[in-house]
């Protein structure tokens, strides 16, 4: 552990990968923020903090189970040629999951029914959410911590990122699901990228890889536009005043 504090090698190894598992925590923050829109406020604020606590807890046990983790990357099953491996399959139904998902919320919203605006509340609705945050929470740290397990050699290093990465997941998902659920094309728009990011989960699963880059470029830039939509939208009622 000394050996790991003194060395350059070690930080530097720290810094990128917690930067890379913040980055992949996007996804996960994004599917919190629409998901939890569905309930009030103090269960929503419940299912963000068992959500963000079971992303954590999946991610650390992944990591303690580094053998069995790799071997979810070897073939168990071939169709027509193409062979797939257990993370596959969990990478194309975590993908379709999204997809029927963001795609059902998106006809509830278009379509202006009961389901699309209204917050349901109860225990029922609630364990709901925490079902489906349970289902997402799976794929995304699976996919994150075989990165993580590519990029680094130190089961230390790659803890104390990915805690570091929940914890700043943990700070943001308030505001982000506070801005999503008082702007409506906010979240239109956060449907529309659980939608592409199903899609490039679903290619991973086919051997199709799709740059992540291209898709968080797609994302922060539709998002850039979309906050100078909302202020120029909040400088207009200004004005009419």
């Amino acid at each position: 552990m000394i050996e790991l504090l003194t060395s350059p090698e070690a930080w530097a190894a720290l810094l990128t990968l917690t930067a890379l598992e913040i980055v992949l925590g996007i996804d996960n923050v994004i599917f919190l923020s629409v998901i939890v829109s569905r309930i009030p406020d103090p269960q929503a604020k419940r299912a963000r903090q068992i959500g963000l606590a079971l992303a954590l807890v999946f991610r650390i046990l992944l990591l303690s189970l580094l053998v069995w983790l790799i071997g979810l990357t070897e073939a168990v099953l071939t169709v027509r040629g193409l062979a797939f491996s257990w993370r596959d399959i969990i990478l194309i139904g975590g993908g379709l999951f999204l997809i029927a998902k963001a795609t059902h919320e998106i006809h509830g919203e278009v379509e202006g029914s009961d389901d699309g605006g209204e917050r349901k509340g109860g225990a029922g609705a609630f364990f709901w959410v925490i079902a489906q945050i349970v289902v997402i929470d799976i794929v995304f740290s699976l996919d994150s911590i075989i990165t993580a397990i590519g990029m680094a050699q130190d089961l230390e290093i790659m803890i104390a990122a990915v805690v570091i990465a929940c914890v700043i997941m943990y700070v943001s998902s308030g505001p982000v699901a506070r801005f999503v659920a008082e702007h409506p094309t906010t979240k239109m728009l956060a449907l529309a990228f659980l939608v592409l990011i199903g899609v490039a989960l679903v290619a991973d699963g086919f051997k199709f890889h799709i740059p992540r880059g291209y898709i968080y470029f797609a994302i922060l830039f539709a998002a850039a536009v979309e906050f100078f939509n909302v202020l120029a939208k909040r400088n207009r009622r200004k004005t009419a005043r």
